[in-house]
């Protein structure tokens, strides 16, 4: 995978594990909310546009206004995977 499909699929998986926290609507309002991803309806992200890394800093600042420190606790593990490209 190149880097950009790296972080379309990271993007994904925060999404996907928000869901879960969340719910899928909440979860995929939230990441449409992020200027610059593009997000189909089952919470795959699609493309993107500008810096991945602040998109991913986007991402998550959106779901931790939701629902703070449980957010940033329950993506340890996403990033853990992607470790190559979260520097």
């Amino acid at each position: 995978m190149g880097e950009k499909e790296d972080y379309i699929a990271l993007l994904s998986e925060i999404i996907a594990k928000q869901a879960i926290v969340l719910g899928p609507d909440i979860a995929v309002l939230k990441a449409r909310s992020v200027r610059g991803l593009q997000v189909a309806d089952d919470g795959k992200v699609t493309d993107f546009e500008g810096d991945p890394k602040q998109l991913v800093q986007d991402l998550v600042d959106k779901y931790v206004e939701l629902s703070g420190q449980i957010v940033k606790n329950a993506l340890n593990s996403v990033f853990a995977k992607y470790s190559s490209i979260n520097k």
